[in-house]
């Protein structure tokens, strides 16, 4: 057996010794290029190609001196040479394989020499990889497929309408059936008569404010600027006095609460806050979250035009069912398309007008007016009417 062994590598190295042998390294891979007169021949321990024997096992090659009769052994490896009918010596995979990234190399390794365990991750993520790829090439055909059904411009339009309903859900009940114009938003939708009870006590003190407090109060800025200027008009009749100044009150109370973010507080407004006020606001003007294990209240953007469309409603009972929005704006901190979109889900006329005399502001203001006949409707400013599509 061993002279047969013997005699077969004599013969291999008497067909190739012709030519000349290469073997190149790729980390633990050997690729084995063997050249003669004719062909090419190439083996490799790695890939698909490679023979599929006992890696439990060792292999080993004796080569025998006939003068001394002794045997020397070496370390072996088993390679299956394939001729090569190509003009290349190299395979193309074996030259792309310098270009390829770290990761797709060590895939290579894998599928070479991976244990099972590693071959069956490495198959699971490729599996997941080609599912991600199908399903957004599905989502972007979907996405091409109603734009071309549809038009850009009619996409815009819905996305307009939406935003339109999306601000409705979140503005006070509307009675557009009203005879007048205070009976299109009541003010008990806004304030309950309990809640309207328990503002007496602390609008007692913008009530009987003097004009040094007043003074001093602007100068601090302990009030927004709608409610410091609208102190300046206090009614002379003290049952009308009193009652602006709860709204005033309670306008300023969501102005406040409007640029809280995070309520980490029970009472966020102060122990001068009454408690059925301190409730209706962490009720109806904030959202719950769980965020460490624990539950939350926020401020969410739709909470903010929630705010937004009651601070503008209860302006238009204290002004007569006309006021700046351009002051609420700055007041709020919002941009200005953003009052205007609520002001108009609220069916409000709004015109330009100059500033209010008084206020360091040259700007040009948006005055709302609730009047009827309500005017019908429409989308955001900038969207015109929707196009039939052909």
């Amino acid at each position: 057996m061993a002279d047969s062994f013997l005699r077969s590598q004599r013969f291999q190295r008497s067909r190739m010794s012709q030519g000349s042998q290469r073997s190149l390294l790729f980390g633990k891979s050997h690729l084995l290029v063997s050249e003669t007169e004719r062909l090419c021949y190439v083996g490799q321990n790695f890939g698909n190609e490679v023979l599929k024997c006992n890696s439990l096992c060792r292999y080993f090659i004796g080569v025998l001196d006939k003068n001394s009769g002794q045997m020397e052994v070496y370390n072996a490896e088993i390679f299956n040479m394939q001729p090569l009918l190509s003009d290349n010596l190299l395979p193309d995979d074996t030259k792309d394989y310098q270009t390829k990234s770290y990761r797709e190399k060590m895939d290579l390794c894998i599928e070479a020499f991976g244990t099972s365990k590693q071959k069956r991750a490495l198959s699971s993520r490729r599996m997941n990889a080609v599912g991600s790829d199908i399903v957004n090439t599905a989502v972007a055909k979907a996405a091409a497929n109603v734009i071309d059904a549809k038009g850009v411009t009619a996409l815009m339009q819905d996305m307009a309408q939406d935003d339109v309903q999306n601000i409705s859900a979140f503005l006070p009940p509307c009675h557009e059936d009203a005879d007048r114009p205070e009976h299109v938003y009541k003010f008990e939708d806004i304030l309950s008569p309990a809640e309207y009870e328990a503002l007496r006590v602390p609008a007692a003190a913008l009530a009987s404010v003097t004009a040094e407090e007043m003074a001093k109060r602007a100068e601090e800025r302990s009030h927004c600027s709608f409610v410091l200027e609208e102190l300046k008009f206090l009614p002379t009749d003290e049952r009308s006095r009193d009652h602006k100044a709860r709204c005033l009150w309670f306008l300023d109370t969501l102005v406040k609460f409007s640029q809280l973010k995070v309520i980490k507080k029970k009472h966020p407004m102060g122990p001068e806050c009454p408690h059925i006020i301190s409730r209706k606001l962490m009720k109806n003007f904030s959202s719950l979250t769980y965020n460490n294990g624990s539950i939350q209240n926020l401020i969410s953007a739709s909470m903010r035009a929630k705010i937004t469309a009651y601070v503008i409603t209860l302006a238009l009972h204290i002004n007569n069912f006309q006021t700046d929005l351009t002051v609420l704006q700055n007041d709020l901190k919002l941009p200005e398309s953003r009052i205007l979109d609520i002001a108009k889900a609220l069916r409000l006329r709004v015109t330009k007008t100059k500033g209010v005399p008084g206020l360091d502001d040259d700007q040009s203001h948006r005055l709302g007016t609730l009047s009827l006949p309500l005017p019908t409707q429409k989308a955001p400013e900038g969207q015109r009417k929707r196009k039939k599509m052909s």
